[in-house]
């Protein structure tokens, strides 16, 4: 009888809580937008990739704010490439025939961002050129289908992704558009009117999510005119309460001047946001392989793509501090992921496969980095009660022993080298109040786990 009155009380606790949730709406206002609980599945993700893909992958120089750099900024070295090379009345828009994607091959590329260990994928779906890789009803003549590559590139790959791999498929959007001639007119009207917004902005972005029904918007082009001018709230409120993604979407923090780094379902507040220490809310590492560039460029050198060696410590160090890291790649006018970033993702993922313990699903620890030795960060995971310390070293100790200023160990306590579990514990000496000295293993080079950063793992640790 007791047992059938607990059934029945925890049915009732169960029904009263999903009606709760059923219930919450949020109004379209930052204090109700922000008080949203992120998604669970963002968290664990830790690492995306962004693609930034579009017209301005024709021209593939300097940047892909080349027609901005052209035409807006009239930056010297741009165009004076441009008289080079173009007869003075060839115009940005004809670039466009020259976007041919030939050679995309959605699978391909999934199967390229799967190897890499990434949980989730943004899509630049339009960039601040206007080119939309869709089919869009509001962009005419200037979309994927009408010219160049005449595809759905947006679609194809949302496909893909879907059908080839277990990541999550989100879509960058631009609010903006550098010269389209609504907005110059909303901008000359100090923001008054909103004729862009409403003819183009908010109808893309209705759009994209109703189509392709992508598990983040990641927005971008805001900062010129406030989130009043976007319509962001309303957008936002009903992406959380109606969209058909809306109990999965995820948001950034770009959506008018003076939002980013404060409000949005996680904060990016500048490119390549690393702030090296815990962050009071969720945020993410938009961060580039090629160190200039978003866009792909021909003119690039070698020594301006990350190494893998570096691709992994800023990852470690963007987890450590509870970030996610979105790590960017360009891929060129005929669809081509080029092969130094080829070879960085499927490095970066072979990495994952021994140490994925200490990046998916961790949280930060007490600590982000040691006291004592350098170049250490930790994460931390709870597995069957038991607490989970990880160490990460992007250097391997030189020396036969290591100080770490920062675990505190008990007489249960156990250290393991993770991927070569089979050597045993490795000895260790508790120090007080806390901290200890590892024994570092002696093996040879070639039979460490892993190329790069090495995780040791603290099984039952107090602190």
């Amino acid at each position: 009888m007791a047992r059938k009155m607990v059934y029945h009380v925890l049915l009732a606790f169960l029904l009263l809580t999903i009606i709760s949730v059923v219930s919450v709406r949020y109004e379209p206002n930052w204090d109700s937008l922000d008080s949203r609980p992120l998604p669970a599945w963002y968290d664990a993700a830790k690492i995306g990739i962004f693609i930034h893909w579009g017209v301005f992958s024709v021209p593939s120089v300097e940047s892909e704010w080349f027609w901005w750099d052209w035409e807006g900024a009239k930056t010297k070295t741009v165009v004076d490439f441009m008289k080079a090379n173009y007869p003075p009345d060839f115009t940005y828009a004809d670039f466009a025939k020259n976007f041919k994607a030939e050679f995309f091959n959605a699978s391909e590329w999934a199967d390229i961002f799967q190897a890499s260990g990434a949980q989730y994928i943004v899509l630049t779906s339009k960039h601040h050129e206007g080119f939309t890789n869709w089919p869009s009803r509001y962009s005419f003549n200037w979309n994927s289908q009408d010219v160049g590559p005449a595809r759905d590139l947006v679609g194809e790959l949302a496909a893909a992704i879907r059908n080839n791999t277990d990541m999550f498929f989100g879509l960058y959007h631009s609010l903006f558009e550098w010269f389209h001639p609504l907005y110059l007119q909303d901008k000359a009207n100090k923001w008054q009117t909103q004729k862009f917004v409403e003819s183009k902005t908010m109808p893309e972005l209705y759009e994209i999510v109703n189509r392709y029904k992508p598990d983040v918007i990641w927005s971008d082009g805001d900062w010129e005119a406030p989130d009043t001018y976007w319509n962001s709230t309303n957008f936002i409120a009903w992406l959380y309460n109606d969209s058909p993604v809306k109990d999965s979407v995820v948001t950034n923090d770009r959506w008018g001047q003076g939002i980013m780094c404060k409000h949005g379902g996680f904060l990016t507040c500048s490119d390549r946001y690393n702030p090296g220490k815990l962050q009071k809310r969720k945020w993410e590492n938009a961060m580039t392989i090629d160190k200039q560039s978003w866009g792909y460029r021909r003119n690039t050198k070698l020594s301006e793509f990350l190494t893998t060696d570096e691709l992994v410590g800023t990852l470690v160090e963007t987890v450590s501090c509870g970030g996610n890291m979105l790590v960017n790649v360009g891929p060129t006018s005929d669809g081509k992921i080029i092969p130094v970033f080829e070879e960085r993702l499927r490095e970066l993922g072979q990495w994952l496969k021994v140490n994925s313990e200490a990046i998916y699903g961790s949280h930060p620890w007490t600590y982000q980095n040691d006291t004592v030795t350098p170049n250490v960060w930790y994460t931390s995971l709870k597995i069957s009660m038991e607490q989970m310390l990880y160490a990460i070293f992007l250097d391997w100790p030189t020396n036969k022993t290591v100080h770490l200023g920062v675990p505190k160990t008990a007489e249960w306590t156990t250290v393991y080298l993770v991927g070569r579990e089979d050597l045993g514990p490795v000895n260790f000496t508790t120090l007080h109040p806390q901290g200890v000295v590892l024994e570092v293993p002696q093996i040879p080079t070639q039979e460490l786990p892993c190329q790069w950063a090495w995780t040791f793992v603290f099984q039952g640790v107090l602190q």
